[in-house]
């Protein structure tokens, strides 16, 4: 199917804004498309004077405005999604501007019949969105058509796991996404990572221009330290495959559309490049407890003080070693002492090049005396307050582990099944780990093998307070560090270091001249770890002064691992609570809605 996505302006004027509509779904007709996405917002700005304005820009769902999209829809025998603010009451009888109506913002999906044969409220409303608008009242389906199962999600309900999760949980194979936002976030990492955790494409039309009406932006930049001539839309819509390559982009923010030509089939292959099969590896029965018991290891108790404050920095570092067995072991040791850092991280066992090797049983027991000889030779060359996380196998089991200068201070059991480590079995526990440094305390968790590419358990950690995540792990694909990692320390407001051998992919480019004509060439692409820091000095955060707005929200510093040794400074106080009124969704982006 052909698939184009439509980005454009609009104002505080109903009838200007549904002819703007009607001339872009024209021109997006031209390139004869199965399915056109426009942005959120279509028939209005997103932010009010009044109840009384919101509810005159409001829409009824049986009036004139979606009665036009009806027809084009047929005239161009093709799908439409458009976002508008529909009117939920029949009518609002008085002209008190302070008394809120029941007004949705909605995605509607109109068939190439003309019928109106979806409608998706916004899941979570955040910010200045709450004033005006109410929330939906019940899950979003999924819609079968002859090309393949279409999901909407709506808006700001792209930038964190659940609402995706949901729709390809149900089968959606294709996401339309209209948005409304003056932030890059969604469009050059979200997105893609909600395409890659899914296996999905997702088709996102963004908005341009202006997105407050002048006298109001003034007031919201004094505000947010967002200087007012960023509060446009970016623009940068956009179509992602399934493991997150962007097909087609109108890569500024200009009034366009872009198309691409996908088959919704690729979507099904819901398979790792090991043979696992994604969306079987979850285990929801680990989700549902939110809140968990910090574990210490009994030997460090008296290590702990219970009242230090969270430290301002932590130094970490991601050692890398070529060689195996012995000789990996003998090199990391090398590296550790003559090393500072207060956490080392190490690729998942890395001490074993050949990870096929693990499903022999014989090479297991061998494995697991390694893992013995590595766990008594680090801690060997540790200095108090510091500390190696790898993943080893101990008793059989495949295990991330955190090494101290006393041996081993804590281990986390693998939690979801993958074929490379089929033999293993897996923890039903997550543990939250404090962790003394020399500067105080911090709480963190460990995943190894996929269980960080899992976004539900990653959220479970983030939600006990850990400031720092610790992956040990081999890369399969690239997306796992271009969007998913990424995304995950975004949408969680936490540090991530993680350690993986050298992997090589092919990658193929492409390259977009904005109308859909896509040139394609391959290269070989290769893909390590990364260490994911929080600025200190958050954008839109008024209790910390403001960095230079760059065009992102809540972009992590990122440091990619490169060669033998990577170093960073993180910065774990920044994952505090105390610092934060709440984690990503909560930010001051959400006070123009996205």
């Amino acid at each position: 199917m052909r698939v184009a996505v439509s980005q454009f302006a609009t104002s505080l004027n109903v009838q200007e804004n549904l002819a703007t509509c009607i001339r872009m779904i024209n021109e997006a007709a031209g390139c004869e498309p199965s399915l056109i996405v426009l942005p959120e917002f279509c028939n209005t700005q997103s932010w009010y004077a009044d109840h009384n304005q919101a509810w005159n820009e409001a829409l009824p769902t049986n009036g004139p405005f979606l009665q036009h999209i009806a027809e084009l829809a047929k005239k161009h025998d093709c799908y439409i999604v458009l976002n508008v603010t529909l009117r939920r009451d029949l009518l609002r009888d008085h002209q008190d501007g302070s008394i809120k109506s029941n007004i949705s913002v909605t995605s509607c999906l109109f068939s190439p019949l003309g019928d109106l044969i979806q409608q998706v409220d916004r899941q979570a409303l955040t910010g200045h969105e709450n004033d005006f608008f109410i929330c939906a009242s019940k899950v979003a389906e999924v819609v079968t058509t002859p090309f393949g199962k279409l999901g909407l999600l709506t808006g700001s309900d792209g930038i964190t796991f659940e609402t995706s999760r949901g729709l390809a949980l149900s089968g959606a194979q294709l996401l339309c996404n209209p948005i409304n936002s003056f932030a890059l976030d969604q469009s050059n990492l979200h997105g893609p990572a909600r395409a890659c955790e899914n296996k999905v494409f997702i088709a996102a039309a963004n908005k341009v221009g202006s997105l407050i009406p002048q006298e109001q932006s003034a007031i919201f930049s004094a505000q947010s330290f967002v200087p007012q001539e960023f509060l446009v839309g970016v623009g940068q819509s956009q179509i992602v495959s399934p493991d997150g390559k962007v097909l087609a982009k109108i890569t500024n923010h200009e009034e366009g559309f872009v198309f691409a030509d996908i088959d919704l089939a690729e979507s099904s292959n819901k398979f790792r490049p090991d043979g696992t099969e994604l969306i079987k590896q979850r285990r929801p029965e680990l989700y549902r407890e939110q809140t968990l018991p910090v574990k210490q290891a009994p030997q460090h108790e008296q290590a702990f003080d219970h009242n230090s404050k969270v430290p301002e920095t932590a130094n970490v570092a991601i050692f890398a070693t070529y060689k195996s067995n012995e000789q990996a072991i003998e090199d990391v040791c090398h590296y550790i002492e003559n090393n500072l850092s207060d956490i080392i991280q190490l690729p998942e066992l890395f001490f074993i090049a050949d990870k096929t090797i693990t499903n022999n049983a014989e090479q297991i027991v061998q494995i697991a005396c390694l893992s013995e000889q590595l766990i008594n030779q680090v801690s060997s060359v540790l200095r108090p307050f510091q500390y190696v996380c790898t993943s080893v196998v101990i008793e059989g089991m495949h295990q991330a582990v955190l090494i101290s200068e006393h041996g081993l201070f804590a281990t986390q059991q693998q939690l979801h099944f993958c074929r490379r480590y089929r033999w293993t079995a897996l923890g039903d526990d997550l543990n939250i780990i404090e962790l003394p440094l020399e500067q105080g305390n911090i709480n963190i968790a460990m995943l190894t093998a996929d269980d960080a590419n899992i976004p539900e358990i990653v959220k479970v950690a983030a939600l006990n307070d850990i400031h720092l995540l610790l992956v040990p792990f081999d890369i399969q694909e690239p997306c796992e560090v271009e969007y998913g990692l990424l995304s995950r320390a975004a949408e969680n407001r936490i540090c991530i270091v993680a350690a993986s051998r050298e992997k090589s992919f092919t990658n193929n480019l492409t390259t977009d001249n904005g109308n859909g004509n896509n040139k394609n060439k391959v290269k070989s692409q290769k893909s390590t770890g990364l260490i994911a820091n929080l600025s200190i000095n958050s954008a839109l955060l008024p209790q910390w002064k403001s960095r230079k707005f760059d065009g992102y929200i809540n972009q992590p510093l990122v440091k990619h691992q490169h060669g033998k040794i990577t170093k960073a400074v993180i910065h774990p106080i920044a994952a505090c609570k105390k610092l934060m009124a709440t984690k990503y969704a909560g930010t001051a982006q959400s006070d123009v809605s996205k």
